[in-house]
């Protein structure tokens, strides 16, 4: 295999990616004053994904209780990938499908908001866990990729990557989530 050939294969394939995603600033910017407005009325953001996509919920969390770019009093987010007796007992007890709703059910408040990182939109504990905070009235937001999958009915607003690769989705969602920590900083 020649690695410069696929080395500049991708990285065509990832400047294409994100030449795409410029219809989608609108949309992220509306996003983004809906994370400040929730953050303003006393709210917080919690996050939740599978894999690569929980390490991204992670690392957005981290960047709104920390800081992004300014220094700033921290704000408040939570990650729901990262307690592992609860994760590991909601599994055991109702099923892995569950892990995400019942925190959300314990934890989410109608002034919060819940990003739902899922590449395919389909991911069962992300859809269930974005159903248990609609019931609760908190606003929903996606990040996916592809078609959008089960999270474009279900969401206040779903943020579509338009990839169908995996990687791309999540280059693209770690830059769209820093985007969001930009507006609310600002």
């Amino acid at each position: 295999m020649n690695h410069l050939v696929y080395l500049k294969g991708e990285h065509a394939a990832h400047m294409a990616m994100f030449t795409a995603l410029e219809p989608l600033f609108p949309l992220i910017s509306e996003v983004g004053e809906r994370l400040r407005a929730c953050i303003q009325a006393g709210g917080k953001v919690l996050l939740c994904g599978n894999g690569g996509s929980a390490a991204d919920s992670q690392h957005i969390a981290a960047e709104i209780v920390g800081r992004f770019k300014k220094e700033r009093k921290g704000l408040p987010s939570i990650a729901l990938t990262t307690d592992t007796s609860i994760l590991t007992s909601v599994g055991n007890d109702y099923g892995y499908d569950y892990i995400f709703a019942r925190q959300v059910e314990a934890l989410c408040r109608p002034e919060d908001v819940l990003i739902g990182l899922t590449t395919s939109g389909n991911s069962a504990n992300v859809v269930r866990a974005i159903e248990a905070a609609n019931a609760i009235g908190a606003t929903t937001i996606g990040m996916t990729g592809g078609t959008g999958g089960k999270l474009n009915a279900l969401c206040t607003h779903n943020i579509v990557v338009p990839s169908a690769v995996t990687a791309r989705i999540q280059e693209a969602h770690i830059f769209i989530g820093h985007c969001l920590c930009e507006i609310l900083e600002s």
